[in-house]
């Protein structure tokens, strides 16, 4: 693979700490979430990050699926992303599932959840999660 592109960032005082990037765009607190014996806060925590990223990055391999087939995405597209953080089965750490829900209004809906089915083989997180958490995709 070529790579196009590469981040970097850094994460310092684990989940009551802080992320940045290296280029000074991105700057943000941590705090543990309650449900996951924190304290709660202000700040946001990496299963929140995660979730922003996977949808973004999902959105945009909907619009590279339906330029390619000539459908136009509406500017009012959106994707949600849920992701849940829990103890493994196997009892030796945590893992994640996710829940991405497609809304591509406009579109007709067999058209759209075609688009979503291969937007999940397009998009980077689809294909680097794939086989390690449970992902739901769907177009609502």
């Amino acid at each position: 693979m070529d790579t196009l592109y590469t981040a970097h960032a850094h994460a310092t005082g684990g989940r009551e700490g802080s992320a940045a990037t290296d280029d000074g765009r991105l700057g943000i607190g941590l705090s543990t979430p309650k449900e996951l014996g924190g304290p709660g806060g202000p700040s946001t925590n990496p299963e929140q990050l995660f979730a922003a990223g996977y949808a973004a990055c999902f959105l945009s391999a909907i619009k590279f699926v339906a330029a390619r087939n000539k459908v136009k995405v509406p500017a009012d597209a959106r994707v949600d992303a849920e992701v849940g953080i829990g103890q493994r089965d196997d009892g030796t750490g945590f893992g994640l599932v996710v829940s991405l829900k497609a809304s591509l209004p406009g579109i007709d809906p067999e058209t759209a959840a075609d688009i979503v089915r291969r937007a999940d083989v397009v998009c980077p997180y689809s294909h680097a999660t794939r086989g390690n958490i449970r992902v739901a995709v769907a177009a609502v």
